[in-house]
């Protein structure tokens, strides 16, 4: 049986080749047979390279219809995807480049110039624009040199562990690791969150998420691949232009900052969530507090998950049944989750430890770094996340943080996320961001960095007066730091590397 994905895909396509599988937000129509013949070109493209089993091919472009066709040509054609965040500049194209030695890069036209020099500099046969640049010149990009090849393709053969992708970690701690997912590591987590999520006929998914990371691309792209459901597709997430299409769809998915700016446009109201079944958010910490403020708005409660770029989505909040605010719920079916000490016992309930997960999900290793692989997994074969959490008498997991953020104070252990949840219930707080200094006494000094509600004013000394009588004098923060705006990733996760190293001289 070949396990290719975009077989698996295949299978699922609507009966009709010429329904809509993708519309922009310019009115734009592609059929699934579109997608059919145009990976099908692109596919014979890469084939034509006569390229070595297991080539990469990198991808360094805005997102668009044909930025996802040329993902699936390349897992069609049986190569390894590499998408790279379009912000990544010089310094960080050079390492992921000689890191992941991809045989193909395909770029924007205005990046060609400089990111063609680094490429062919390291040892990349290939680089291409993937169309022509807006002055008109023809350049050979990706698209034009496909466009005359034949729109029939065999999708290679390949095996379930065969890979599928590389994903580079956000590397914000140390150097970014290349995560290896294979074919069968994708279509098992897809296929549990079709179920977990009751895909079905009918569903209209609008997608304003980024394609290099796993949440767009893995999640939400391919939970419209895996049901046949057509995707509104957005270039990048504006409140306005998803108000606007809401009222057609039944399935978004977003990261916290896209539901806190939804909740500040007054127009967004019940009336524009009629159609819609499901509400996801994943990738960063939603706030008790939106969470709440979402469900009195609109009447829907979201679905919060957890996953991560090493495993797909681990855990999910119910989509039948109480979905609690500042947890991700279960582990998914065929996934299994622990949370252990120091040690390597099992903690109690509610007793907060480490997060170790194993299933049919879980990646191959990293990149070039068996050591590295060999320290992340447990004898027995379990993942060691990285995340710190606990798990509730009935199942459901919170994550308390990442276990690089623990902050060790006068021999204590500090949860920053423990912190953050009381600094974040004080009246005129936003937000709010924990963090371990170096301190000679202390060793670590546990650290706030707090953002104000518009309009309110937050004074450190009252902020740390009230801590006091809430939590345990060695978790109360020794300095209250007062910010416009947490710094934080594509994804919106906040960067607390650079946070500390704003503030480690304060």
């Amino acid at each position: 049986m070949n396990a290719n994905l975009y077989a698996l895909f295949r299978s699922r396509f609507p009966h009709d080749l010429d329904d809509c599988w993708i519309e922009t937000a310019d009115a734009h129509y592609y059929s699934w047979r579109d997608l059919e013949r145009g990976s099908a070109k692109i596919a014979n493209l890469l084939a034509n390279l006569n390229l070595p089993a297991g080539s990469r091919i990198a991808a360094h472009v805005e997102k668009s219809p044909e930025a996802l066709m040329l993902y699936l040509a390349t897992v069609r054609a049986g190569f390894v995807y590499l998408p790279l965040n379009t912000a990544y500049r010089a310094a960080e194209m050079s390492y992921f480049i000689d890191d992941a030695a991809p045989a193909v890069l395909v770029c924007a036209p205005e990046n060609f110039g400089w990111i063609s020099q680094i490429a062919f500099k390291s040892g990349t046969g290939h680089v291409f624009t993937l169309d022509e640049p807006r002055n008109g010149r023809n350049s050979g990009s990706l698209l034009v040199r496909a466009a005359h090849l034949s729109d029939e393709f065999n999708t290679v053969h390949r095996d379930t562990d065969d890979l599928a992708a590389i994903l580079y970690t956000s590397g914000t701690t140390g150097r970014s690791k290349g995560a290896m997912l294979s074919h069968g590591n994708l279509a098992a987590n897809i296929k549990v969150l079709h179920e977990a999520w009751h895909w079905q006929a009918g569903d209209v998914l609008l997608h304003a998420l980024p394609l290099f990371h796993i949440h767009g691309l893995f999640v939400a792209a391919h939970g419209a691949l895996m049901n046949g459901s057509k995707m509104i597709f957005l270039s990048k997430f504006e409140s306005t232009a998803v108000l606007h299409q809401l009222p057609r769809c039944t399935i978004f998915m977003g990261v916290p900052t896209y539901y806190v700016r939804l909740l500040s446009d007054a127009n967004f109201d019940r009336s524009i969530c009629e159609k819609i079944r499901l509400f996801v958010s994943g990738s960063a910490p939603l706030l008790s507090e939106t969470f709440e403020d979402f469900k009195q708005r609109t009447g829907h409660t979201i679905l919060e998950r957890y996953g991560m770029s090493e495993t797909g989505m681990l855990t999910s909040n119910p989509y039948q049944g109480e979905r609690k605010a500042g947890t991700v719920g279960p582990a998914l079916p065929g996934v299994s989750v622990r949370v252990v000490t120091a040690e390597g016992t099992h903690c109690a309930v509610d007793e907060i430890g480490d997060i170790q997960v194993k299933g049919p999900n879980v990646f191959q290793g990293y990149w070039q770094m068996p050591e590295k692989t060999a320290e992340e997994f447990t004898s027995d074969g379990y993942f060691k996340t990285g995340d710190v959490g606990r798990i509730d008498s009935e199942g459901f997991i919170s994550i308390v943080g990442r276990s690089k953020d623990l902050i060790i104070s006068g021999g204590y252990n500090v949860y920053p996320k423990e912190i953050e949840s009381v600094i974040d219930e004080l009246p005129g707080v936003l937000e709010s961001a924990v963090i371990g200094i170096a301190h000679p006494d202390f060793g670590e000094a546990v650290t706030a960095v707090v953002v104000p509600r518009d309009g309110s004013s937050i004074a450190e000394a009252n902020i740390i007066a009230t801590l006091k009588e809430k939590i345990a004098n060695f978790k109360v923060p020794k300095r209250v730091y007062v910010v416009e705006e947490l710094p934080r990733n594509t994804m919106g996760k906040v960067q607390k590397n650079l946070l500390r190293e704003k503030f480690s001289s304060s």
